[in-house]
């Protein structure tokens, strides 16, 4: 029988990432704006607790398990910011493109660029989960000075990775999934899937 998982996102680059890395599993992907649920709020300070929180919020309107990533751009310059603000690094209307160029002002002149995307994802099979299972993936780069590639979507046109020479989104969606922070992050998730009693019966 096929398992209905809804994931806790509005953001349609987002959910195509991550329904493209769960295809192998019989599982019923669908989006929290399919559903035309609510944002939920991030309120807290870590990118873990944001994560859980999204998640259970998206189980408790829908009765079904859930899957929730909270993720950001972490710049050491920037002492971790944009960190767990990166989607209203420019402003609450969340463009990207404010947020890019906000970046680059902030890096004008700045040698130091070194940075990675974080990515915590949070699966729960129910609203009280006692045990959720929590992914944790990192994607190390730096900050390029200009925008360059017409593919992802947020940072990925500043995020440049030295030993491919290329930025993020200058990556086909096949290579970002073997490289990026959530796909780092959604193969633990996978793995643990692979194991979990709940979505293998």
């Amino acid at each position: 029988m096929t398992k209905k998982i809804v994931i806790a996102s509005h953001n349609q680059g987002k959910l195509l990432e991550i329904r493209t890395l769960l295809e192998p599993f019989q599982l019923d992907v669908v989006g929290a704006g399919d559903l035309s649920l609510s944002e939920p709020e991030e309120p807290f300070a870590t990118f873990i607790e944001n994560a859980l929180h999204k998640a259970r919020h998206v189980s408790r309107l829908t009765g079904y398990p859930a899957l929730a990533d909270d993720s950001g751009l972490c710049v050491d310059h920037l002492m971790g910011a944009p960190g767990i603000l990166s989607a209203r690094f420019a402003g609450l209307d969340k463009s990207d493109e404010k947020n890019n160029q906000k970046l680059l002002d902030l890096l004008q002149n700045v040698s130091h660029r070194k940075a990675y995307f974080n990515c915590c994802v949070v699966l729960i099979r129910h609203e009280f989960d006692p045990d959720p299972i929590i992914s944790i993936g990192k994607w190390y780069g730096e900050i390029a000075n200009s925008q360059s590639g017409g593919n992802g979507f947020g940072y990925d046109p500043l995020f440049f990775i030295p030993e491919l020479n290329k930025t993020a989104a200058q990556l086909s969606l096949a290579e970002k999934n073997q490289l990026s922070h959530r796909a780092k992050a959604l193969n633990g998730i996978i793995q643990a899937l692979q194991k979990d009693s709940y979505f293998n019966n």
